[in-house]
């Protein structure tokens, strides 16, 4: 009883410092499982500390079973070393798999092999072979972000155990191993099994505050993209530049931000404001590699960052494209003062707003094209982002990052899909059906997540190679059914989209058991362009112009009521292939 209290008071302590140590930034950095050479020799260095730690804070029972509390730094003739080590080892395996295991194994073993005393060679090699083998172990639970602490309770009981026969097999002429074996084996299997699942515990803790980070940061996002809005509309970039740079220095706490467009500087707040001048070009390969490839780009790295003062205190950057169609019309760099500071909800966050602030400009300059041109207007409709839909989808995706990581990551790809589509919607007449199709499934699959307890949407399709279409001619459809179809139904509610040969055309159609259309408007939808946006009439007009200015009459909507309720908006595009 003794011997198993100690212990838990040594182990309770290691516990202590760990948790103090999972709420630095650095030390958080190495739970996200990035395997490559440079972190498996981290989480192995890392972890093999502890293990040291372990050893140091451990107990030495004498060959008469009197135990010496005081921290180790030898161990003598005909004493025994009870290590804590075995506790960091199985994390090291569990978290970085078998090569950070087997590390961090071989740090710990050595410092115990160099302290010598009674089953010296046992206890050095038990420490490599629990490393490698709780990595192997972990490759079971692979599916799972971090190992459950019942599960961890379970696998801690092993290495104790195994240390106990390679005592036994190593060390049985030395003093009386198996009273020795008595006396200790009951306590570390205790203590080493409990302080494993608490530590996987305490790292779920800290997995599960990085999951709210997330969370958070896309509502900032969505929140700095919104104030952004006033600056966006201003007609002179470098009022833009001005404006949205203030803005992320001030809500993101950054220690610098700058707006260039391609050429130049617009834009500086924060540290360095005394050489990274408005006006200055652009010369670094980072920042040119971010216009032509349109990617986010993150350096870590001060040489890349290439400043003219060396004693620049900015070390890290995020730099953004900033889109509008297809071309990249300027950078946002988000400038950090140490790499360490770059964490994936920084990450998240600067991709969010990279997305939300291009579409914003396009929506923008959507609506200025609207005043000139009333084609432009038909053909740029859907092209602009319901800011609704939008929040909306963003927040029900903020959500989901705490209850089904998956889902948001798949939902993420799918507002993206949708929103690429609208954004190409201005640069052509007529897009293939499979692109049609992928526009129509992302939104779908968004509103079907959304109100998964009130509708369900089906969608069925032949395939249909060569057919072209007006963009965006579907989904309006569909969406009309969501909102007014079955605007107010509760449960029940139903979705089928198809996509079907009539003959030598392609039917198209939409229906839902909604409350269908009033006969004083089903006679005038898709033909007249309400003043009110009621019975979905302005987007099925905009729908049915582009069809018949595109395609022909033969192309328009046809819409009826169904007999059993509900209603069906259907066209047809010729397909002689």
């Amino acid at each position: 009883m003794d011997l198993t209290l100690i212990l838990f008071e040594r182990l309770g302590l290691l516990l202590v410092v760990a948790f103090v140590l999972t709420r630095i930034p650095e030390f958080q950095s190495i739970l996200y499982r990035e395997f490559s050479l440079r972190m498996s020799i981290l989480h192995a260095g890392v972890f093999g500390l502890f293990g040291i730690a372990g050893n140091l804070t451990g107990v030495i029972i004498n060959d008469d079973f009197t135990v010496t509390r005081t921290f180790i730094w030898s161990v003598g003739e005909g004493e025994l070393i009870v290590s804590s080590s075995l506790v960091a080892i199985v994390i090291a395996g569990l978290l970085g798999g078998p090569i950070v295991g087997l590390g961090a194994g071989l740090i710990a073993g050595t410092h115990l092999f160099f302290l010598g005393g009674v089953g010296f060679l046992a206890t050095s090699l038990v420490n490599p072979i629990t490393g490698l083998l709780a990595g192997f172990t972990a490759r079971f639970f692979s599916q799972e972000r971090v190992i459950s602490p019942i599960k961890a309770l379970f696998i801690g009981i092993f290495p104790p155990i195994l240390l106990i026969h390679l005592l036994l097999i190593f060390d049985s002429q030395e003093i009386d191993m198996v009273a020795m074996v008595n006396v200790i084996g009951l306590p570390v299997v205790l203590s080493n099994s409990i302080a494993i699942a608490i530590f996987t515990a305490m790292i779920a803790i800290v997995l599960r505050e990085q999951e709210n980070e997330a969370a958070l940061a896309t509502k900032q996002a969505l929140s700095i993209a919104e104030d952004a809005l006033p600056f966006l509309k201003k007609d002179s970039f470098q009022e833009q530049a001005e404006g949205i740079a203030n803005l992320l220095y001030n809500q993101l706490k950054l220690a610098a931000v700058t707006v260039t467009n391609k050429q130049v500087i617009m834009a500086h707040c924060g540290l360095g404001a005394g050489h990274h001048r408005v006006g200055n070009p652009i010369t670094t390969e980072i920042a040119r590699q971010a216009i032509d490839t349109k990617q986010l780009i993150v350096s870590k790295s001060k040489a890349e960052i290439n400043c003219e003062r060396d004693d620049c205190p900015l070390e890290a950057v995020i730099i953004i494209p900033i889109m509008e169609t297809e071309d990249a019309v300027g950078l946002i760099k988000l400038y950090f003062r140490k790499a360490q500071h770059i964490r994936p909800v920084e990450l998240m966050l600067a991709e969010g707003l990279g997305q939300l602030i291009s579409n914003q400009l396009k929506t923008i300059k959507g609506e200025k094209l609207e005043l000139h041109n009333r084609d432009l207007v038909l053909r740029n409709l859907q092209a602009q982002i319901n800011p609704h839909f939008l929040f909306n989808t963003l927040h029900m995706i903020a959500a989901l990052f705490r209850k089904d990581p998956e889902k948001a990551r798949h939902l993420t790809i799918q507002l993206a899909t949708f929103m690429r589509f609208n954004i190409k919607l201005v640069q052509v007449q007529l897009v293939p059906l499979e692109k049609e199709f992928e526009h129509v499934q992302a939104y779908i699959d968004i509103i079907q997540t959304r109100f998964a307890s009130r509708i369900n949407i089906v969608l069925q399709s032949e395939e249909f190679p060569n057919l072209y279409l007006p963009p965006s001619s579907i989904q309006p459809l569909v969406e009309n059914s969501v909102q007014h179809g079955l605007g107010d139904v509760i449960e029940g509610g139903r979705i089928e989209v198809r996509i079907e040969r009539n003959g030598d055309k392609v039917r198209i159609s939409v229906r839902d058991n909604g409350l269908g259309f009033s006969e004083q408007n089903l006679t005038q939808v898709g033909q007249v362009q309400f003043e009110e946006k009621q019975n979905g009439g302005t987007g099925l007009y905009n729908v049915n112009q582009r069809l018949i200015n595109l395609i022909g009459e033969t192309a328009c909507l046809q819409i009826r009521n169904l007999p059993a309720g509900g209603s069906e908006v259907s066209f047809n595009i010729p397909y002689n292939v």
